[in-house]
């Protein structure tokens, strides 16, 4: 169902046009939720320091959490102290919770976990994002940014700056749910746009993914993608795009025996253990925080993001200001 609706949504063909008036429901729906907000008759809660959103406008995965922990890392560079927020997508817990080094990602959400895994900060997750950032500031009073992992179309949290991201679907057919991809309709007021695909629809900054020289091992350890040149390989992937995945593993040489795609956000619960014990299990690191638990011995290969350095100036011609003004936690 998941790959019927991705090919229905690039053209406007019949099926397209089927949904099309369930897609003006949805949009009639959505605009009055906005215009409650707008109108102060639904409240968004505001917190005590500046909250950077990020997310899409389009349905599926495009590269959120890659950017979140590249803001991350780099307002933690600069010696900035951040806290994410999430709602946690495809948890089986529906609570407010700090995301720990030992949390299941069953409970907090894969995505959760893979941040607090990768950049070592506060990181809370709780069906309303509002809860969670104040649960972080409660536990972590020194923070002075939150990043918001998803979330540009729920309003109860204040945002201070929001940052959009495409890939190469664009807009798709431009039709808004079911009839389409488009969550809202675009194009519409965003602080900086962010295209991770390799040909950008519209302006905006560009978010070119590579994946890293090496793989990693559950315990951390590295091992150099050339090492695997001749090695049989199962490739796996429990995201938006599997196949773009598998494909730039083939780009840096790799040779795949076999590959599995899996529905986004699988928990490999289900997962078997391979009988081809000739065959080395390579995944996302988003899959193998799941992936490990079942079979430790998998190797995840980590996506590096270049982004433009003009976004980097423009990000921090607004966020300094903000950052100047608050006092730096002792």
């Amino acid at each position: 169902m998941e790959q019927t609706l991705l090919r229905i949504w690039q053209r406007r063909g019949w099926q397209a046009w089927l949904l099309w008036p369930l897609s003006l429901l949805y949009g009639v729906l959505a605009g009055v939720r906005r215009l409650l907000y707008r109108l102060h008759l639904k409240k968004s809660g505001r917190v005590s320091v500046p909250v950077i959103v990020v997310g899409n406008v389009v349905a599926g995965g495009s590269g959120k959490t890659p950017v979140v922990m590249a803001l991350v890392q780099h307002w933690t560079a600069r010696g900035v102290r951040v806290g994410v927020v999430s709602r946690g997508y495809g948890r089986n817990s529906t609570d407010c919770r700090e995301v720990r080094p030992d949390s299941l990602p069953s409970e907090v959400g894969d995505e959760p976990a893979l941040v607090q895994r990768s950049c070592k900060v506060p990181v809370f997750v709780a069906s309303q994002r509002l809860q969670a950032a104040q649960a972080l500031l409660a536990a972590y009073p020194g923070t002075q940014l939150i990043v918001c992992d998803d979330g540009l179309q729920h309003h109860a949290l204040h945002r201070d700056l929001e940052i959009c991201i495409f890939d190469d679907r664009g807009m798709g057919n431009g039709f808004l749910l079911p009839a389409g991809p488009l969550r809202e309709a675009w194009p519409r007021a965003v602080d900086l746009v962010l295209h991770s695909g390799a040909n950008p629809a519209f302006a905006g900054w560009r978010a070119q993914r590579t994946l890293a020289d090496h793989a990693v091992q559950a315990d951390g350890t590295r091992i150099p993608l050339a090492s695997l040149h001749h090695s049989a390989l199962l490739a796996v992937a429990a995201i938006a795009q599997p196949a773009h995945f598998f494909s730039m593993l083939r780009s840096v040489g790799l040779a795949l025996a076999e590959t599995r795609a899996l529905p986004d956000h699988y928990n490999f619960d289900s997962w078997t253990r391979m009988r081809n014990a000739g065959q080395t299990v390579i995944c996302t690191e988003k899959d193998a925080v799941k992936l490990w638990l079942h079979q430790p011995d998998a190797l995840a290969v980590p996506l590096v993001l270049a982004i433009d350095a003009g976004f980097w100036q423009a990000l921090d011609q607004r966020v300094d200001p903000w950052l100047s003004s608050t006092p730096h936690p002792d």
